[in-house]
């Protein structure tokens, strides 16, 4: 008895086309990490738990490590290499800068994912909106001060860039 091939899983990621023979079922951290070469997204737990692995999925987080690759097939993929033009940076990734939001920088791209998705459903969240909006993502370093100020200072370079039409 022949296997019968599989057709290529058809991912977007960052808006660049990929066609990939991975199997369906491989976790789309997987893929991410090993076949594209997008480091961003960190297994941590493997279970969906500790936020590290976020990337945002037709513009809403989700934890890649949970997701089979083959299940986002055809929506937009987006990691924290893809939030910015080349060369650029996203106001949420400067303010993270600015704020000195990050100690060994592990969970920093769930982090800021996450502020992303949050930003864009709420441009002026309250302080105990970030607070449950990053809940799930784990930080073991102590920063969690830094990334509040961090998540406030985004929201204000978000809304001034909509404003303005321009980057922060």
């Amino acid at each position: 008895m022949t296997e019968t091939a599989k057709p290529p899983i058809q991912l977007t990621v960052n808006g660049r086309h990929h066609s990939l023979p991975a199997a369906g079922d491989a976790s789309l951290l997987h893929v991410l990490r090993n076949d594209l070469a997008l480091n961003s997204p960190k297994y941590g737990c493997g279970l969906g738990e500790c936020g590290a692995c976020t990337v945002l999925v037709d513009g809403i987080a989700a934890r890649a490590c949970v997701i089979p690759a083959g299940g986002v097939a055809g929506r937009a993929i987006t990691t924290l290499e893809g939030l910015a033009p080349p060369g650029g940076l996203h106001p949420v990734q400067q303010a993270f800068i600015e704020a000195q939001a990050a100690q060994c920088g592990y969970c920093l791209s769930g982090m800021i994912v996450m502020t992303v998705a949050l930003l864009a459903r709420r441009p002026d969240p309250t302080d105990d909106e970030i607070r449950a909006e990053l809940s799930g993502n784990l930080c073991r370093c102590g920063t969690h001060l830094e990334i509040l100020q961090a998540v406030r200072r985004a929201a204000e370079l978000t809304r001034w860039a909509a404003t303005t039409g321009g980057a922060a």
